[in-house]
């Protein structure tokens, strides 16, 4: 295994959450515990939304595609997770960590641009309502959706290329799941390159889409401000509060994760940060909308009262 000048690493191992030892058993309960109620949450909306004909609209399109993208979003880092917080020295293969990375950009940058079609579904339903069926018909809301997976598609093709193209001389994964600095700090080389590649992409990737979503809202107060009635009022604001709430958390936790100097967060902060946005967030999305949207919660009683009639 040993070469001349480097060790050729065959499989990289997680360090995880080592440095809470005490509280392994009680994070693992936590988590598993956010982990079902994730999945079953984020199942529940997109049946809904597949069997209730009241929720066949693009608001609900988009809600049900980000549900499904964070239900495999989830399922490619949590249960990992899991088990190294069960197992020590929990290992993976390069191959191994490769695919989490890949399908964890794709995912993570997929539900970036969703929340961003979701903010043009709303601009477009509040300020052009009299137009919002001809703008947003079923093949823009398709073809909105498939720009969000092609752009997450070709950025985590990019980033694990170059990742995992630089020679790695240590094996220890300072982290949970194989996120990209984490696994770039392996390298025998230097990574700066790499870094700003990195950089250049989180910026683009988060920063546009927010710039995108603020302009949305944007526009959509100034035009409610200019209805007439306050009940009018706080019902076009309604619309926009479940949204709204899923997108700052999103998009807070992603970019001081990612648009951050590398060395100002110790390893438990970036854990902290990174727990946030892969098991607290994609909890986030089928909480907000189905306590806080009254149509979602209608489709719920609908689908409930069908059944025990």
């Amino acid at each position: 295994m040993k070469g001349e000048n480097h060790t050729l690493i065959t499989e990289f191992v997680f360090q995880g959450f080592s440095s809470f030892h005490e509280h392994q058993l009680t994070l693992f309960v936590v988590f598993l515990a956010f982990y079902i109620l994730t999945l079953a949450g984020n199942v529940i909306i997109v049946t809904i939304i597949r069997i209730d004909h009241h929720l066949h609209t693009p608001m609900y399109f988009f809600l049900s595609m980000l549900s499904t993208s964070e239900t495999v979003y989830t399922l490619v880092i949590l249960p990992r997770m899991l088990s190294s917080l069960v197992c020590v020295n929990e290992s993976i293969s390069l191959a191994g960590c490769a695919t989490q990375m890949f399908f964890f950009i794709t995912f993570g940058i997929t539900n970036c641009f969703l929340l961003t079609a979701m903010g043009y579904d709303r601009y477009v339903a509040i300020c052009n309502p009299l137009r919002y069926t001809v703008i947003m018909n079923k093949r823009v809301c398709v073809q909105l959706v498939w720009g969000a997976w092609s752009i997450g598609l070709i950025v985590a093709t990019t980033q694990v290329i170059s990742v995992f193209r630089l020679p790695f001389c240590a094996a220890k994964v300072a982290h949970f799941f194989c996120d990209i600095r984490p696994v770039m700090k392996l390298s025998c080389i230097d990574t700066t390159v790499n870094e700003i590649l990195t950089l250049i992409i989180s910026v683009l990737v988060l920063v546009v889409p927010m710039g995108l979503v603020f302009i949305s809202y944007v526009l959509i107060i100034s035009t409610i401000l200019k209805i007439a009635s306050a009940e009018g009022r706080k019902k076009a604001f309604a619309t926009c509060v479940s949204h709204l709430t899923v997108v700052i958390v999103h998009y807070g936790c992603a970019s001081i994760a990612y648009l951050k100097p590398k060395s100002e967060n110790t390893r438990d902060q970036d854990q902290l940060i990174s727990v946030t946005y892969t098991v607290i967030t994609p909890l986030l999305n089928p909480v907000v909308y189905t306590l806080r949207n009254k149509e979602v919660k209608d489709a719920l009683l609908r689908v409930i009262g069908r059944k025990l009639s």
